[in-house]
């Protein structure tokens, strides 16, 4: 008898300045930091360092924070959000899933807060756990 298939999942929280990234474990179940990658303004967007943290985490799905606004209609970032996915997707083969992530990066401050934390000069830490309220909220979702 084998167990369910691994399901260890990737979270972006793709932002101006930093794209904040969280991992599950291999069950799918619990969602972790995994760091940020910074961006630069004017340069595109950063798919080949996407690829490689996919592949270096050893993921078998993508989930990105889809920017909607507050009636959750689509924004012009959640269009290059939608842009940068399909191109993850073509590249890695693997499925690409998007989730409203309104309020994450308000979650994950709140969190640093109120464990008596500051933000100051951690805004990198900022993303990837926005990241990881993300993957926890999509690994409660049914596929």
């Amino acid at each position: 008898m084998t167990g369910p298939a691994p399901r260890r999942l990737l979270a972006i929280d793709y932002g101006d300045r930093r794209i904040g990234l969280a991992v599950s474990d291999p069950t799918g179940t619990i969602a972790s930091p995994a760091g940020h990658i910074a961006r630069r303004a004017g340069k595109r967007p950063p798919v080949a360092a996407l690829v490689e943290r996919a592949q270096t985490l050893g993921v078998t799905a993508i989930v990105l924070g889809l920017p909607l606004d507050a009636e959750g209609r689509d924004t012009p970032r959640a269009a290059e959000v939608r842009t940068v996915g399909a191109a993850l997707g073509a590249r890695t083969g693997l499925p690409v899933r998007y989730v409203d992530e309104r309020f994450t990066t308000a979650v994950a401050l709140r969190a640093v807060r109120a464990m008596g934390g500051s933000t100051h000069g951690r805004k990198g830490d900022v993303d990837a756990l926005a990241a990881t309220v993300l993957l926890q909220h999509a690994l409660a979702l049914p596929d």
